[in-house]
């Protein structure tokens, strides 16, 4: 490639995010270069909603396990089951599932190259070169270029795209996550080990301010925890939790670690040529972490914005995706930053949590919310009486 190739769209990073914006803007005859690092996986539970499997059309053959619920366990060990009433979880492996959408961009059109985004500088044309540097690549015949109308920053919450071309102080909050995928237990070797059921830990020993995780994957699981406290340590925890959940002696295949963004940046584009999607932008659900759904939503709805700027010119509609975003999906972002704000500071609090989460009406309508990505609006007294059941533990008028 040269710097006479000149694309729509180049996309940085291949994750979720990226490869959904790339597959779309090639599906619309857009001309796009997706550039993803070589080997690199996103430490993640791995749990997709039905209403991600359906909007994105993903494929059985990539759930390679089911979760049908949910346990909680507070930090005095109190376990809180909660089932979904009769649906799922779709669980992947993040190895597998991001390549295969990197691939299915491929197919659709978009060209394929293994490296990392270095830099970039804009032309009179009103294009910019994009300079990165071929995976394994040490010398300078190794930095490649070329030039786009668009560029795309999926590449994570540090992302150098962002740090190339955004303001330096917009960077928004982080928890760093940390996991460790092992073999799954047979033959009830681990008697409190549940295929179809995942486990999160509320306990201020694991994670001073967030949860750590068992998640299974059918012959894998993810084991990890996260927190923005510099100094703890995760492996540590990490294993605390293995050996609860019976997995201290499976064999360990991989860990992995990254940071993962506690809520949307102010500014997802920088007004002419740069747009941010997925975790580079933020788009990130505070209290849960989840992020698949959130990054492919927001890849989808760059796509759109780029074809429309390309097509007509007006700037302005880059700016779209992060006002679509938050008028979706913002208000839940709200109460969920307000519930890891109030709920996870201490143990205390952690342990009335759990016990909310006892209720009928909270384990419904959280399901709900959950598996559709919409707030449910068409049950208000159940949601009186979740706000007054809430009040009851703030006052301590109920015990745990």
């Amino acid at each position: 490639m040269n710097t006479h190739e000149i694309f729509d769209a180049v996309v940085v990073g291949g994750g979720p995010s990226g490869s959904t914006a790339a597959t779309d803007l090639a599906r619309s005859g857009r001309s796009v270069l997706l550039l993803d690092r070589d080997g690199r996986i996103k430490p993640c539970g791995g749990a997709i909603p039905p209403r991600l499997i359906r909007d994105f059309e993903i494929p059985e053959s990539l759930i390679v396990a089911r979760a049908t619920s949910a346990r909680m366990i507070s930090p005095t060990d109190r376990k809180v089951d909660m089932p979904i009433d009769g649906g799922s979880v779709g669980m992947v492996d993040r190895a597998e599932f991001d390549e295969w959408l990197r691939e299915r961009a491929a197919e659709a059109g978009a060209v394929r190259r293994t490296g990392v985004f270095e830099d970039l500088t804009r032309e009179s044309d009103g294009t910019v070169t994009v300079y990165f540097r071929l995976a394994g690549g040490t010398g300078e015949q190794e930095q490649q270029h070329v030039r786009a109308r668009v560029v795309i920053g999926a590449d994570g919450a540090n992302s150098a795209v962002a740090r190339a071309t955004m303001p330096a102080n917009e960077r928004a909050p982080y928890v760093f996550a940390y996991h460790e995928i092992v073999s799954s237990p047979t033959n009830g070797s681990a008697p409190d080990f549940d295929q179809s059921r995942c486990d999160i830990y509320y306990r201020g020993t694991l994670s001073p301010d967030f949860y750590a995780w068992v998640f299974p994957h059918g012959a894998t699981t993810s084991v990890g925890t996260g927190t923005a406290h510099k100094g703890f340590s995760m492996r540590d925890a990490v294993g605390v939790v293995r050996d609860a959940a019976g997995l201290k002696d499976s064999e360990t295949i991989r860990c992995e670690g990254a940071p993962i963004p506690l809520r949307p940046r102010r500014r997802w584009d920088n007004g002419r040529d740069v747009i941010l999607v997925g975790d580079a932008a933020g788009a990130v659900a505070p209290a849960s972490g989840e992020g698949i759904y959130y990054a492919m939503f927001s890849g989808r709805l760059a796509a759109e914005a780029v074809d429309a700027y390309v097509a007509s010119g007006d700037v302005k509609a880059l700016a779209t995706v992060r006002k679509r975003f938050m008028k979706t999906h913002g208000r839940v972002f709200w109460i969920l930053g307000l519930l890891q704000r109030f709920w996870y500071v201490n143990d205390r609090r952690r342990e009335r949590f759990v016990s909310i989460c006892r209720d009928p009406d909270v384990q419904h309508l959280t399901w709900e919310a959950y598996m559709n990505k919409e707030l449910v609006r068409k049950k208000p007294m159940a949601h009186i009486r979740i706000f007054f059941k809430d009040l009851a533990h703030l006052f301590r008028i109920v015990t745990p």
